[in-house]
């Protein structure tokens, strides 16, 4: 009976570890990480006045991208950024920093 109940939690467990994936990221860390390597190309911040035609890269607060998408184009080199040698886990902090401007 218990290694029917473990058989069952443990892929269970799996999948929420995979369908929460930015759980165990670091804001504050995605929010230095952004201002050290991506603020000289993009608003970090809060969305630019809806005023100010933005030229080039998108604000952070308006990339309309899902996290999946988001991860997905920050771990291969794309366009003209930088190529940028950030850690899984690093790619979740700024991912979740940027989830914090939506």
């Amino acid at each position: 009976m218990i290694r029917r109940s473990l058989a069952l939690a443990i892929p269970f467990a799996g999948g929420i570890a995979t369908a929460f994936p930015l759980a165990a990221a670091d804001v504050a860390k995605g929010t230095q990480l952004a201002r050290q390597w991506c603020a000289h190309c993009h608003v970090v911040g809060a969305a630019p006045s809806p005023s100010t035609v933005q030229q080039g890269p998108p604000a952070f607060a308006t990339i309309g991208m899902t996290v999946e998408q988001m991860r997905a184009f920050l771990t291969r080199p794309h366009g003209a950024m930088p190529d940028l040698a950030l850690t899984r886990s690093e790619i979740d902090d700024v991912i979740a920093y940027i989830e914090t401007l939506r």
